[in-house]
């Protein structure tokens, strides 16, 4: 594997200007944010303020780079910590909850390996950066009925059996426990799981992975940055070893499909549900599409 000086880092900073639906989004999530918090009149215009200047300011940042700025000045507003601390909580919580339903079905399945990989996309719908609420029992159904609108599932089955050490890039609360099914069938002797370095979104942080008891299932590491996605050139030293050692990396979620689409590497398998239409124009799906998607193919 290349040494951290060696690897080639795309600079996900110089390939597109963030998409203007892109930044309504933003703006909706703390929208919703104002009204959970009862943020004041006052406290409102002045990170509205903060957000045109971050927009206007800020053009080289990435999309997720761009969350990460808004998110911080929040909390600091607000002085809060961890805006999503009850919706994580309680997304783990229900899905903990379908973890014990659906576990048994798993390892009676004819095909264990697909049912746990559906159910792990279908897990990507817990966002609640992305929505203000979400169906995780409708998704589920409509992924076990649905064929993915990009398939490399097969591809990824066979790189699993043939990797030493794989490194699973996790997303969102809640979703971590379908990770944590996906990883139990794999049955795989090496699983790096990597969290967000603080609370971002309702992205997955290393409490939330010793919640859902994911440190029993493999290896849990942070990234050593607080967007909502993998960034690279800021994650920490001891990521980016993990990260070049890896042979194969299982990539879950928009957030990190963002940071990591530009990169040119055969590594990467992605795993995500299409859930807004920018993500879908790129991946040339429909939106709500469920897609295991491997560039290189």
């Amino acid at each position: 594997m290349m040494s951290i000086p060696d690897m080639k880092i795309a600079n996900i900073n110089l390939q597109n200007e963030v998409d203007e639906r892109c930044k309504s989004c933003f703006l909706n999530t703390y929208q919703r944010l104002f009204e959970k918090f009862n943020v004041g009149i006052a406290q409102r215009q002045k990170f509205i303020s903060f957000y045109q200047e971050t927009i206007i300011k800020h053009k080289n940042l990435s999309s997720p780079e761009i969350q990460r700025e808004l998110n911080k000045e929040f909390c600091r507003i607000i002085n809060v910590k961890d805006p999503f601390k009850e919706e994580k909580a309680n997304s783990n919580h229900i899905a903990l909850e379908l973890y014990k339903a659906w576990k048994p079905k798993v390892l009676s399945s004819v095909n264990p390996f697909d049912l746990a990989l559906r159910l792990s996309i279908a897990g990507n719908i817990m966002d609640y950066g992305a929505n203000n609420s979400f169906d995780v029992h409708e998704t589920i159904n409509k992924v076990l009925k649905t064929s993915f609108a990009i398939d490399h599932s097969e591809l990824l089955k066979n790189k699993i059996k043939k990797a030493k050490r794989i490194l699973y890039l996790g997303d969102n609360a809640g979703e971590i426990v379908f990770d944590k099914l996906f990883i139990e069938t794999i049955m795989h002797h090496e699983v790096f799981y990597a969290v967000k370095g603080a609370p971002v979104l309702n992205d997955v942080t290393m409490t939330d992975a010793k919640e859902v008891g994911m440190d029993v299932v493999a290896d849990v590491i942070s990234n050593g940055f607080n967007a909502p996605s993998t960034v690279l050139n800021k994650c920490s030293k001891e990521f980016l070893e993990v990260y070049n050692m890896a042979d194969l990396i299982i990539s879950k979620g928009q957030g990190n499909y963002e940071g990591l689409m530009y990169e040119n590497d055969p590594r990467i398998f992605f795993l995500l549900m299409a859930k807004c239409d920018v993500i879908a124009e790129k991946l040339n799906v429909t939106k709500g599409s469920f897609v295991v998607y491997h560039p290189k193919e």
